[in-house]
């Protein structure tokens, strides 16, 4: 969810994962051709809303097949609630699609499934890209994964609703002890939503990594090694569930919300702060919202770490068409596409030439604080094998953390024994 992505992302129409290609091609957005690329993605539009990536994909593919007359892409876009489960389904049925934009690679790239990035993509465009952000693509020093956008994080609030409950709406909270106060004057003021928490499946790992780094935690070490259930990650969610949850400070079950769900009230004025990224400014703007945002607060003042979240495009072994998925990601990956789509959905490039050019659009001065915090966030440990798994196991169960009985240090512990467990039982990319 860019959690993919996010940073990012995002939600649409789902399909039986095992269904196969045949179901693929019944959306696309190709037609003819002596190739036929099957492409599935992820959405980053509004559930239900006018912007689903499906447009946006839908035209690229006709514009490439106009330029490339033997070669068509069929695109078929999910929600982020699915689209990794999606991929994975029809990978296990034998159906791979020839390219993915989902959240994790490293494990199908372990698998043997993936083309290397140098196999794919000309040298111009490879250079192109953000070097810490490629780097993030790679398993054993090899890249396999393909940034697509990425984004930051900051604390989103609803300046409307501080003045209702009689808060500074020009400075917002910078440390967890001013995130409590703000919350419970948020609740005494009758706000349904005063933080919003969503540790439900859809942004659970993202959700999570914000408060690990915010509490002087992470999920590996400087190594590598996990650290899920190290003591700052123990005594974080501790905190959370005592000065957030047990208060009734977050207005729904964390376990069961999820991003979009706290990015929707937001949008309709009945949240009073949430971490967000930038495609919520554009929610915010649609609802009319006068909001602000500010620095991760982190456990003593502001957060020295913050949270930085790529989502992936990679190209799958399986249907033997290395040379045309190459040509359609070079295509992608062109600074006027790149741009469009990350532009479109306020996030951010991947590629210098892209970055530069949002850099100097005054249309996007408000994406400007988030571009500066690129160079120095922190990404999920996604060239790990085990990553996928592992992400897997925090949406399914992270949430049990913070429940009013909940214990966190069981909950992490478990996650930990897990993320253990398939670091041992996963091959080495080859």
């Amino acid at each position: 969810m860019m959690e993919r992505r996010r940073f990012l992302g995002m939600a649409a129409s789902g399909m039986a994962g095992a269904a196969g290609m045949s179901a693929l091609s019944g959306c696309g957005s190709g037609s003819g051709g002596d190739v036929t690329l099957k492409m599935v993605a992820a959405d980053y539009g509004d559930p239900g809303g006018d912007n689903s990536s499906q447009k946006f994909w839908d035209e690229l593919a006709r514009e490439f097949t106009r330029k490339n007359p033997g070669i068509s892409v069929d695109v078929s876009v999910y929600s982020w609630n699915t689209v990794d489960k999606k991929v994975a389904d029809m990978v296990k049925a034998g159906n791979e699609p020839d390219i993915a934009q989902i959240g994790a690679y490293a494990d199908y790239a372990a698998s043997g499934k993936l083309y290397k990035v140098n196999e794919l993509l000309t040298i111009p465009v490879q250079a192109d890209f953000l070097p810490g952000l490629a780097e993030a693509g790679e398993v054993q020093r090899v890249q396999y994964g393909l940034p697509f956008v990425s984004s930051t994080r900051l604390l989103f609030y609803n300046k409307d609703l501080f003045e209702k409950a009689e808060l500074d709406p020009d400075s917002p909270p910078r440390s967890w002890k001013e995130v409590a106060s703000a919350a419970r004057a948020l609740k005494k003021a009758g706000v349904r939503m005063p933080f919003g928490l969503p540790l439900g499946p859809e942004e659970a790992p993202a959700e999570t990594m914000m408060w690990m780094l915010e509490g002087g935690g992470n999920y590996v070490d400087t190594v590598g090694n996990y650290i899920i259930d190290s003591d700052e990650n123990v005594e974080t969610f501790t905190w959370i569930r005592d000065h957030l949850v047990k208060p009734g400070l977050t207005g729904t079950d964390p376990r069961n919300t999820d991003r979009q769900q706290a990015f929707d009230a937001f949008s309709k004025g009945e949240c009073g702060m949430l971490h967000g990224h930038p495609t919520l400014m554009q929610q915010a703007r649609r609802g009319r919202i006068r909001y602000g945002t500010g620095e991760l607060p982190g456990r003593d003042g502001v957060s020295d770490a913050n949270l930085g979240v790529a989502d992936w495009m990679m190209a799958f072994r399986a249907g033997g068409h290395r040379k045309e998925a190459g040509k359609f990601l070079d295509f992608v990956y062109r600074e006027n596409n790149h741009y469009a789509f990350a532009a479109r959905y306020d996030l951010m490039p991947v590629t210098s030439s892209a970055t530069k050019r949002m850099r100097k659009d005054e249309k996007h001065r408000q994406l400007w604080p988030f571009l500066d915090q690129l160079d120095s966030a922190q990404f999920y440990p996604a060239g790990k094998v085990s990553w996928a798994g592992t992400s897997a196991e925090i949406k399914r169960t992270i949430g049990r953390a913070v429940t009013r009985n909940g214990n966190p240090a069981t909950v992490l512990g478990t996650i930990q024994r897990k993320a253990e467990t398939e670091e041992k039982s996963t091959p080495a990319a080859g």
